[in-house]
Formats: C-alpha cells, structure tokens, sequence
C-alpha cells in the first residue's frame, strides 16, 4: 500500500520512540537562536556536518540535499547533489519545495491562535463544525494530537488508485474526508495514537468555517506576511511552484523499480495537512517562530503547546510523545518531519543545545535499510552536534 502523505510508521517512532536520554518539558523561557545569524561554526563541526550530508546516496534515488544548523556559535548551511537530475546546479536556500506534513504545524498554530482569540474551544467536538465527521465526538485537541481514532484517507485503496491513477486530481477538502469516512475508525477517541491525515484535513475546514476566509489567504494573512516569509505559500489546489525549485522524485504507485519526476504532481490532497510550499530560509524563519512562539502566539498559548505533549497512548511515552502539531524525542529534540511525493523535510529544535535544524530533500525513497531522507540525515546532524 502506498503511503501518501503520511508520516510513516519509520518517521512516528523515530520521533517518538528514538532511545536516548530522556529530558524533561522544558519552560516558556528557552528559547532559539535567532534567526539570520552569520557566525561561522567550528571547522572541526563544519566538517561533521558536511560528512553526513557527503555520505548520503545521492543519485537517481536522491538528486539533492540542502540543510542549515542554528546555534549559539554560528549557522551553517550544506549541500549535496543537485537540484534536479538534468542539472549540475546545487540546492539553494532560495529553492522552492514541498514541505509534505510540516504543513500541519502551521495549521495547528492557527488552532491556537483561534482558541485564544476564543473562536473554538480545544475541547469542542469536531461534531459541532463537521457533523458526518466519523468519531464526531472527538475533540479538536485529539485531533491535533493524533488521539481522535479517525482514520487517514490516505491509507484508502480507492483514494490511492484515483490520485496515482492520476496525480493531477484536484481533491476538495469534504473529497478527502468522504474517502476516510468509507474506513473504520482507528478506536475510541482518546483511546489510540494514530497518526492521520484526516484529523489535519477536520481542522483545516473548522478554521476555514470559523473565519469564513480562503485557507490560502488564513496561511498568508497569519503566518506568511507576519513572520516575513516571502516565498512560502499555500498553493489551494494548484500543482504550480515557482523556479529556482528542487525537482523531486517518488517511487509511490509506481511499478516495480521505476523512479518517477513528482515535482509537478497536484498537491491538493495534502490540504491543511500538507500542501504548503516553501524554500529553506522560510522554513529557518517558521522553526524561529515555532519553537518560541514569536510572532504568532501568546506566551500562554506557547506554553500551552509545550504542555501538549503526549505521554500516552502508545506509541507515545514518558520519555517523548505528540502533541498539538508537534513531538517531543526522548533525545530532547523537537519538532516534526514532512513527506509529500518526491520531497521530504525535517525540523527540529533541542531546547537543551539551543539549537535548530532544518533539511530540505528533493524525494521520499527510502534509503537501503529504511529511513526516509530528510529524517534520516536529521539524525546524523544531530548526531554530529553532539
């Protein structure tokens, strides 16, 4: 079964579940590197980073790389490959890109922006905006945190064969949704850990309902235009991103051994759950915004997502789990990773190192041995930073 957008089950418990030490909730008090740095890093540190990103398979499976490292002691910004199979040409941080299922802590940053404005409730039930919601007794904040037992349209045969049958369908948000509500339900709301797409796709059409607003202009007129983030949209339904762009390639639907160009692939189906575009300085801007709340949330509502995170059900634990558009690693790293067709991203912040860190791929094929690449070569940076 293909997997669509989905965080897969590699990703989930590499973010929930990566051994390592564990380290408590940090407090609202904690905060990033600013942005824009230009300090250089220590050549020794330069040269680790630059080894895992070297060690990569870069080829027909992974044309390119691009990824950038925040710290206290300066900022570093690595490539490898190219920007596409036809070019020598190395990734920028100007390059457009799909950033798959980062789109969801923007969406859930909204949510909180609503609930403080005292718009929604994180308690209200998905019933009250979405009546043929499946488990419409789930709450907004199960749904954010991945608890409502509602199942993910992307898991469904029949949405699978119409979007590979034809990657340039344009889905509807209630499209998606009808295809979840042919499933069975995960579980009991509050009772399963599920990641789903459909949860995201519920929260996108509250916020669109509460506002009475285009989703594209709510992205842009909250998050985009405030935080400066000039080349990050959201596309609403059209394939369409602007060059310098990475070229990404996908082995979803194809047949066996078969690698195919993904970059003009319709986005539509990724919704509130994971269509945006952006390029990797933005994605530098929205970590800032992210991991301290400047510029988009309350202190309180900031502290409110810190306090989000997930002990149980499994696969969560005490040591790290999900929370409202976000997770928590036992290695003290937080944030979230995306997968789209031909792209996958990676964002992270470790409140201990005060550092953050941002990848760029241009494709979702798995590494031999398994490991999506964005998530994977997250690792070895952290690991490299020590």
């Amino acid at each position: 079964m293909s997997r669509g957008l989905a965080l897969t089950a590699s990703v989930a418990v590499a973010l929930l579940a990566m051994t390592g030490c564990s380290a408590p909730a940090p407090t609202a008090t904690s905060t990033p590197a600013p942005t824009g740095t230009s300090q250089a890093l220590p050549a020794e540190t330069v040269a680790a980073l630059q080894a895992v990103l070297d060690e990569a398979p870069i080829g027909d499976r992974l044309p390119g790389v691009i990824a950038r490292v925040i710290t206290p002691d300066g900022t570093w910004t690595g490539t490898a490959g190219t920007v596409s199979l036809e070019t020598d040409e190395a990734p920028a941080a100007t390059d457009n890109t799909r950033i798959g299922s980062l789109t969801k802590t923007m969406t859930a940053t909204i949510l909180l922006q609503l609930v403080g404005e005292g718009l929604v409730k994180l308690e209200d039930p998905i019933s009250m905006y979405v009546p043929d919601a499946p488990n419409g007794s789930a709450t907004l904040r199960q749904l954010a945190d991945m608890t409502s037992g509602i199942p993910s349209y992307s898991t469904d045969q029949d949405w699978q064969n119409a979007y590979f049958g034809d990657p340039s369908t344009v889905f509807t948000s209630q499209e998606l949704l009808d295809y979840a509500k042919t499933l069975p339900v995960d579980g009991a709301p509050g009772e399963v850990w599920v990641y789903s797409n459909t949860n995201y796709i519920l929260l996108g059409m509250v916020i669109q309902q509460v506002l009475s607003q285009p989703i594209a202009d709510v992205f842009a007129e909250r998050l985009f235009e405030p935080l400066g983030m000039d080349h990050t949209v959201y596309p609403d339904g059209s394939a369409a991103m602007d060059e310098p762009r990475l070229s990404g390639v996908t082995v979803q639907g194809q047949p066996e051994g078969t690698i195919a160009d993904a970059t003009d692939w319709n986005p539509s189906f990724g919704n509130t759950a994971g269509e945006v575009i952006s390029t990797l300085d933005d994605l530098e801007l929205w970590a800032d915004a992210l991991f301290t709340g400047e510029g988009v949330l309350t202190p309180e509502l900031q502290q409110l997502r810190r306090d989000s995170i997930l002990s149980s059900p499994p696969p969560n634990t005490a040591d790290g789990g999900y929370g409202i558009g976000w997770g928590a690693r036992p290695d003290g790293w937080w944030g979230h990773s995306g997968t789209i067709p031909g792209y996958t991203t990676s964002v992270f912040h470790s409140y201990d190192l005060d550092a953050t860190i941002v990848v760029v791929t241009s494709s979702d094929i798995e590494f031999d041995g398994g490991g999506l690449p964005a998530p994977t070569l997250f690792e070895g940076l952290a690991a490299a930073l020590g």
